[in-house]
């Protein structure tokens, strides 16, 4: 018999006055997001594509608003999950409330990237392909065309 998976907390398993922060491992330490301004042209894609050349940045999208979304670990985060500089913990943390917070881990954007590749091929899918023809002078392109692979040379 395979192993059963473990059971999801649900916001419900606990008293309406529990502290959620007790139970959880404290994902909202974890990263921090950005609200960034709505791609509106190849060049705002191409600055998204820049932030996901970079490691653990991604883009989502929630409620029409984008978002750049850095996956890091604030450094007074305790093994414990606990916040080790509580008392002197910056205003923002003091205003997160649990009220949304992730603590059930199903979060669902309307849209997420996570790779330059996959923004390249929305800003696409927006504004048509952005070397649709390489006939067309190099001023219609944001960037240059995409190096082609150098030939390989025969051992003599």
């Amino acid at each position: 018999m395979a192993p059963r998976p473990p059971k999801k907390r649900r916001r419900e398993d606990y008293a309406a006055d529990a502290n959620l922060c007790e139970h959880c491992t404290a994902k909202c330490c974890h990263y921090f997001a950005l609200p960034i301004e709505e791609p509106a042209s190849r060049r705002d894609f191409d600055f998204m594509r820049w932030y996901l050349l970079h490691d653990r940045a991604s883009v989502f999208v929630d409620s029409d608003t984008w978002y750049l979304l850095v996956h890091t670990t604030c450094k007074h985060l305790q093994e414990d999950h606990r916040c080790g500089i509580y008392e002197t913990r910056p205003q923002i943390c003091r205003d997160y409330t649990t009220a949304e917070c992730e603590f059930e881990d199903d979060w669902c954007y309307e849209k997420y990237f996570e790779s330059p590749e996959q923004i390249d091929e929305y800003a696409d899918a927006m504004f048509g392909p952005q070397f649709p023809d390489p006939t067309l002078a190099d001023h219609h392109a944001l960037r240059s065309r995409r190096p082609t692979g150098l030939p390989i040379a025969a051992a003599h």
